[in-house]
């Protein structure tokens, strides 16, 4: 557990307040998003079957919640890490073409996660993905969505600005771009997590590209489940956020892996079991549209153009009784 507390912290909104100003930015949010991307909005599972291999492994250590149900006492269902390999069935299954997309509003449970200001138990964000043509597995097809996403964020400050001028957290002017390569070459003898902090403070708001593979050192950036990004064409948007001094993760996405990356991938990550389930079955044979996707903070986005100091002031959750005595003698309100 690791808390940072900023100095006379102010949230300028009341509970209630805040409370209405989620709801707003959730709603205007999502249909702006959806709009723009050209994508529908669809009903999501909670937990799905282990043995369909949908459910994302993280980086591999983690364990989902798991329960067995009166009808199917043989399955192990499991709740959702997140729905980055179901939603490309779900593009299949539904009949989405060239273009189209989906997003939905997906809540998780990740019991192995570290508690800090940014990170909770539970996991609520838009997954959202759309049909690419195979040739359309690029760097420029990335880039060209983080800038959409990045607009749309951008209208959302204004938006709440609108609402909430006093309680608004103003937003860099542009995204940048960098690879985790990039980074190590200019920082080696910094952590992932230092460099995050410091190229960020350095523009504001980065897209850092190329997470999950092995770079020059033989280490990784982060880790990355090898089944579902590609990780030569994918990335996290980061924000600098001066209320806590550090970076701010909102977006993981990617071009998804297509029939080569996919065994490249399992077998780097000493994973090739994997084949044999049928979400990678389907993957290979052809099955399956190619597709770029990912998720976007809910709980992340409000904290980011509301100021907040904590994700726990803007999502109920669970949280040890000593960050809830240090929140409180900080001015930190968790729901």
């Amino acid at each position: 557990m690791h808390l940072i507390k900023p100095t006379a912290y102010d949230p300028h909104l009341t509970v209630r307040e805040t409370q209405e100003a989620i709801r707003y930015i959730r709603e205007t949010f999502q249909d702006e998003f959806g709009k723009e991307m050209n994508l529908s909005r669809l009903s999501a599972p909670m937990f799905v079957e282990r043995a369909t291999g949908l459910n994302d492994n993280l980086n591999g250590v983690e364990t989902p919640v798991s329960f067995q149900m009166a009808d199917l006492p043989d399955q192990t269902i499991e709740i959702v890490h997140s729905l980055a390999k179901w939603k490309r069935v779900a593009l299949s299954r539904y009949g989405f073409g060239l273009h189209e997309g989906l997003y939905t509003n997906m809540n998780a449970i990740r019991k192995d996660e570290d508690l800090d200001n940014f990170h909770s138990i539970y996991v609520d964000q838009w997954d959202w993905e759309k049909v690419i043509a195979k040739s359309e597995r690029t760097r420029e097809t990335l880039e060209n969505t983080v800038r959409t996403i990045f607009k749309v964020i951008k209208h959302m400050e204004d938006e709440v600005w609108y609402k909430y001028p006093t309680a608004v957290h103003h937003l860099p002017h542009d995204i940048h771009f960098v690879t985790t390569q990039e980074l190590e070459d200019r920082w080696p003898e910094k952590t992932p997590k230092q460099r995050e902090d410091a190229i960020c403070q350095e523009f504001g708001c980065v897209f850092l590209e190329q997470i999950g593979g092995l770079m020059k050192s033989g280490k990784r950036h982060d880790g990355r489940a090898p089944d579902y990004d590609d990780w030569t064409l994918n990335g996290d948007i980061l924000f600098w956020y001066e209320p806590l001094n550090c970076s701010l993760e909102i977006s993981s996405m990617g071009v998804r892996v297509d029939e080569a990356a996919l065994r490249r991938q399992l077998k780097e990550a000493d994973a090739e079991d994997r084949l044999t389930l049928p979400y990678h079955r389907s993957l290979l044979a052809g099955e399956l549209p190619y597709t770029i996707g990912g998720g976007i903070g809910q709980s992340r986005l409000c904290m980011l153009l509301l100021g907040k100091a904590h994700v726990g002031e803007v999502q109920a959750s669970v949280w040890p009784q000593a960050m809830r005595d240090e929140c409180a003698a900080a001015g930190i309100h968790l729901l």
